[in-house]
């Protein structure tokens, strides 16, 4: 009994782990280009 729920979480944490390295590298959505600033608006890129 105790083999059976040692493996259901061990599957589960690799179904985890795998679903976050796909969902963080292969699909993240496009990054936008930031804009260039140009003067004093604050924009953050400085």
């Amino acid at each position: 009994m105790n083999t059976i729920i040692q493996n259901i979480l061990v599957f589960s944490a690799l179904i985890l782990a795998l679903g976050f390295i796909i969902k963080t590298y292969f699909w993240s959505p496009k990054k936008k280009k930031t804009k260039v600033c140009g003067g004093d608006d604050d924009c953050g890129c400085h």
